[in-house]
């Protein structure tokens, strides 16, 4: 919201001499973020001046319509003689008085003035449209003052157009909706600077009468709680806003557009309660509020015409929809600037629930719609209403009708029971109850003294502490989410001033620094990020559709998944039950932005739900739930065990100079996934790799890992299927592990180094296809005994001497004795030892025996 300093001046009496930082940090302490400060006396440099039309010479032959026009500029440019401009703008006349910026002058954006000759004519200086001095977007015409300005030629024009003031441009946070409005902002800054308030709400208006304004139905009094309208005759059609509306409007951001539109705009912007007016004349009998019916259709005022659904709530007339009820207008019963005669002011109160639901779902997020979801005052529609047709009459003529309809079905806000010492306890601060009371009743709350809780006799307990004191407070209409004793102590601590508590962290316990889960999640990113894998974060969300595209079998624990009540797209409305979708959809993403050699992971939680676990138990914010509460609570909340994954396409190894690359498989995969164990702190002995079919992996290129017997996760090339339907590159490969499945990290004893040479032999072992290669290294491990120090496979090799369906495996052995060097003979022992087991276990032979 852009608010302009000098409005504000008009609902509160602040300092006159105030600098604009002890403003700006006046509204930070509130709790009100200021996203910039813009000072209008500074954004345009050099002279600024009030011009007079003189002449006009319309310039033929260029592609464009040029005007080249002399200006009275009085003496601002030393001569006291017309100033010679070029203009392409049409909107202007001889006569007119018009803002001209003289060379040597900036406008905003760094853009310099100069004398220069332009279409064969000699241009002076600039006049100047709201754009180009940053008061607006409006870039189709030149600034066009009104006749009945007391400014002459050649006169400082910044007062004029609103160039001597100073602009905030604040961000509400959702529950501060009362701030979306000169009167909030001004009752708020009333109480920083201890200064009065005048509020405009509270100046007399009429109330409803027993005949209605026009007539009207409102079927709906949840979605619709309060209906006000009054209709005013004989307007003028052409009346122009006043220059000092329209300059506030454009200041606030806000495109004037008619005198009926800028007045209810105006008037949201002042009181915070978004109207509408409409053209009595295009409505077509009796207004009727109602939610829509599915399918219903409705062109709105921009042009776009929607489909409407049951949720949405509509005002209709004889011929259908013709409004979006509290969203936008439509085009049917819109205000023409040049016919309108008879206008129709409508105020309501709305549900904001209902709001915020139609604005995202038709993606329309007008400034009406922003208050509204946010909470209006129910109590300022008849006051609004009587601003709105006063300031109409006063611009554009009319008479306001007698009759002023009222549909008043607001119910009365409920007390807060607030124990008077709840600030004190929460905070840490003293807050005597007097000052409670006498913040909340700054606030607007009515508050009454309640009964003691701890003692029959009130005057037992002190009042300087209040324990024991409650207090009965009312909250004021205009503060919607003040619903909790919990939103009254911050109120409390807000206005008292943040300042006042003490910024103290709590003492750790000695001996403590991160847990052993977290130092395995940091070893295992630790460890993929040195290996050249690029961590991501994705969305845990995922469309229904995802689980048949990684081809899940029916079986699979990850199929049933948490389906959320408010997702954030509707096309996602479920929790991920596995990290590979989401980091497959990042795959494919950097894939269509011409990264080709990729290697992602992600570490993150996913999401199993508790099928029958029933509703968790309803829990207020006025105390600690019980240990019970908290323990029915979680055994409905989704197991989220913490998983990570890797995913790999294109070359691992990248091809130059030195030779091809070497394109990534199933086999990194698997190696990836022995990286994640060992940086987990899972001795290798204690893993285990074996074939396995399992979707969305492919059947012959799956490997399930297992940790001390137990299923971990899997790795290997993603199945064809899954990569054509996905539109991946063939052979692209992934892992998934559990990581809350894998024990704790045991003690690992220090190795024993040994300062003797080692014993270095390679065996190579034919074995059947089917045979794995971790097998066989097991079995090595198995039977060469103590003195082996490392095993590793180095070569694979299959051909048709070895016969059908056998291949080769070649592994370098390592011996090493701690206190002696080897003999030949007996590192020769312990390899034929290490063949013996593996022809045992496996019938391997030794290639070439």
């Amino acid at each position: 919201m852009r608010v302009s300093v000098s409005w504000l001046r008009e609902y509160v009496d602040l300092p006159a001499d105030l600098p604009t930082g002890d403003l700006e940090q006046a509204l930070v302490d509130l709790g009100i973020e200021v996203e910039s400060v813009v000072d209008l006396r500074e954004s345009v440099t050099g002279q600024l001046v009030v011009g007079e039309v003189r002449e006009i010479e319309e310039l033929t032959g260029f592609k464009k319509p040029i005007r080249f026009c002399r200006v009275d500029v009085g003496a601002a440019n030393g001569t006291g003689e017309p100033q010679e401009i070029v203009c392409g703008a049409r909107n202007f006349a001889v006569g007119d008085r018009v803002v001209v910026i003289l060379p040597g002058g900036v406008l905003p954006g760094g853009f310099a003035i100069g004398a220069r000759k332009t279409y064969g004519h000699n241009s002076a200086g600039m006049i100047c449209s709201a754009k180009e001095l940053g008061l607006g977007d409006d870039h189709s015409g030149i600034i066009v003052l009104p006749p009945d300005g007391a400014a002459k030629p050649g006169d400082d024009a910044r007062p004029v157009v609103g160039l001597d003031d100073v602009v905030f441009e604040l961000e509400i946070t959702p529950d501060r909706g009362y701030a979306l409005s000169l009167r909030g902002l001004a009752r708020e800054l009333s109480h920083a600077f201890d200064v009065p308030l005048r509020d405009p709400a509270l100046v007399p208006a009429p109330t409803g009468t027993e005949a209605p304004a026009y007539p009207v139905e409102v079927r709906d009094t949840v979605g619709c709680d309060r209906f006000t309208a009054r209709l005013v005759r004989g307007v003028d059609p052409g009346a122009p806003t006043p220059s000092w509306m329209a300059q506030r409007l454009v200041t606030a951001g806000i495109r004037s557009i008619s005198l009926p539109v800028d007045i209810t705009n105006y008037v949201m912007l002042e009181l915070g309660q978004p109207m509408h007016a409409f053209d009595a004349d295009r409505i077509a009998g009796p207004l009727v509020v109602r939610r829509a019916e599915a399918g219903e259709k409705l062109t709105t005022l921009d042009g776009v015409n929607r489909v409407l659904t049951a949720d949405d709530m509509v005002i209709c007339d004889d011929t259908g929809p013709i409004s979006l009820a509290a969203v936008m207008g439509g085009e049917s019963s819109e205000v023409d600037t040049g016919t309108t005669t008879n206008v129709l002011f409508e105020a309501a109160h709305w549900d904001p629930a209902m709001v915020g639901r139609t604005a995202r779902r038709h993606k329309l997020f007008s400034e009406a719609a922003k208050r509204w979801e946010r909470g209006v005052d129910p109590a300022v529609p008849l006051v609004a209403m009587e601003r709105a047709v006063r300031l109409l009459t006063e611009h554009g003529g009319g008479t306001p009708s007698a009759e002023i309809l009222d549909i008043n079905h607001v119910r009365p806000r409920s007390p807060i029971s607030l124990p008077a010492d709840l600030p004190t306890r929460r905070v840490g601060v003293e807050y005597p109850p007097a000052r409670v009371v006498a913040l909340l009743e700054q606030v607007g709350c009515t508050v009454a003294q309640g009964a003691d809780r701890l003692s029959e006799d009130p005057g037992a307990v002190g009042v300087a502490s209040g324990v024991g004191t409650v207090l009965s407070v009312t909250p004021p209409t205009w503060r919607p989410d003040l619903t909790d004793p919990a939103d009254l102590v911050e109120e409390v601590v807000r206005l008292d001033g943040y300042d006042r508590v003490p910024s103290v962290l709590p003492t750790a316990p000695p001996g403590r620094g991160l847990t052993p889960r977290q130092r395995r999640r940091r070893a295992v990113a630790g460890s993929l990020a040195e290996r050249g894998y690029v961590e991501v974060l994705a969305h845990p969300f995922v469309s229904p559709e995802l689980a048949d595209q990684l081809g899940l079998p029916a079986d699979d624990s990850r199929r049933p998944a948490v389906r959320l009540a408010n997702p954030l797209s509707e096309e996602e409305p479920l929790l991920r039950t596995t990290l590979l979708g989401p980091l497959l959809g990042i795959l494919k993403r950097n894939l269509g932005r011409g990264n080709r050699d990729l290697a992602l992971y992600e570490i993150g939680a996913v999401f199993h739900p508790r099928v029958g676990a029933g509703s968790p138990p309803a829990m207020g914010v006025d105390r600690r739930p019980t240990d019970e509460e908290f323990a029915a609570a979680d055994a409905v909340v989704p197991a989220q065990p913490v998983h990570v994954a890797v995913v790999l396409s294109g070359d691992l190894d990248p091809a130059g100079w030195w030779g091809a690359g070497r394109p990534a498989g199933w086999a990194d995969a698997i190696e990836a996934a022995r990286d994640v164990l060992a940086a987990a702190g899972i001795p290798d002995e204690r893993v285990e790799v074996r074939a396995a079919e399992y979707a969305p992996w492919h059947p012959g290129r799956c490997a399930e890992l297992r940790v001390d017997g137990s299923v971990v996760g899997h790795a290997g090339e993603l199945h064809p299927v899954v990569v054509a339907t996905l539109e991946l590159p063939r052979r692209t490969s992934a892992m998934e592990l559990n990581l809350d499945t894998l024990p704790p990290t045991p003690v690992t004893p220090a190795p024993t180094v040994s300062g003797f040479p080692p014993a270095l032999i390679d065996v190579a072992l034919v074995v059947d296809e089917s045979v794995p290669a971790e097998q066989v290294r097991r079995a090595l491990e198995a039977g060469a005994g103590e003195l082996l120090e490392d095993v590793r496979l180095f070569d694979v090799y299959s051909g048709a001497q070895l016969g059908e369906g056998r291949r080769s495996l070649a592994y370098k052995l390592t011996f090493r004795a701690p206190d002696r060097t080897l003999t030949v003979e007996e590192a020769v022992a312990a390899r034929d030892a290490a063949v013996a087991v593996a022809a045992e276990r496996l019938g391997a032979t030794l290639r070439g025996a």
